[in-house]
């Protein structure tokens, strides 16, 4: 017997009346959250997925260029997956092989503290996690007024940076960064390097992915903005890393 939710995106998508048993799943911050509530159901995740750092489940490569062949071989109860992260053709693909896929769709806090509640209580039918009540108490508050602007870069050689709407900026206005782009518009758009220099902002928020920015790798590149490295994991995941991301950074 199997009942029937719709994902993020409306799709239908059918799952075991006894709950979910079986999992892969295709993004980071999904593997981090499963693991985090129930660990015996995650059977694979891609090879970008670090946490828990003990994890031992089949790999199937990365978030865009996934095995699907060793997903099917796994006959997961569902696998899921990312609007951002996944490519659409992957979750199509596994659909016609006859998986369930469950897609998740995240730009806020709000939303993913909602969407991770939807898949892991009620498309999952596991108990609430206590990480998860733990995080919707700490980030329920209102966006304050921003303190301090920050430009957010995710690669450099083209330099990249957070824009909107995203989950990292939305994150950090709850915590009072405001994110600037020296006003080119987009989720995550390609800037020079000269203008991001130039722009204004308070500070540089360098985290260490996707791009793994260091000392010596970023820093030098801003001679009029200061810059702070800081933890990717911490502003760009959702699921329990929300938990130690509300004191992350501070002024």
């Amino acid at each position: 017997m199997s009942r029937t939710l719709r994902d993020d995106l409306g799709h239908a998508v059918d799952l075991p009346d006894s709950g979910v048993c079986r999992v892969v799943s295709l993004v980071p911050s999904l593997t981090e959250a499963v693991a985090a509530t129930t660990p015996g159901a995650l059977v694979g995740a891609t090879d970008w997925c670090t946490h828990p750092a003990d994890l031992d489940v089949t790999r199937v490569r990365g978030t865009k260029n996934l095995d699907r062949a060793a997903i099917i071989e796994l006959r997961p109860d569902l696998v899921i997956a990312n609007k951002e992260e996944n490519r659409e053709l992957d979750v199509a693909r596994l659909r016609e092989a006859g998986i369930a896929v469950w897609v998740t769709d995240i730009e806020t806090v709000p939303q993913a503290l909602a969407s991770m509640r939807r898949l892991l209580v009620e498309a999952c039918a596991w108990p609430e996690p206590r990480w998860l009540t733990e995080a919707e108490s700490l980030w329920s508050g209102d966006i304050p007024t921003p303190h301090t602007r920050v430009i957010v870069p995710i690669w450099r050689d083209p330099w990249m940076v957070v824009g909107h709407p995203t989950f990292t900026a939305d994150l950090l206005a709850r915590l009072g960064f405001e994110v600037v782009t020296a006003g080119v518009e987009g989720r995550y758009p390609h800037v020079d390097l000269e203008q991001l220099d130039a722009a204004g902002a308070d500070l540089v928020l360098l985290p260490d992915e996707p791009y793994v920015f260091t000392e010596a790798d970023g820093p030098e590149a801003f001679s009029r903005t200061a810059t702070r490295l800081v933890n990717g994991r911490l502003i760009t995941w959702y699921g329990p890393s929300l938990v130690e991301a509300r004191g992350a950074i501070d002024d």
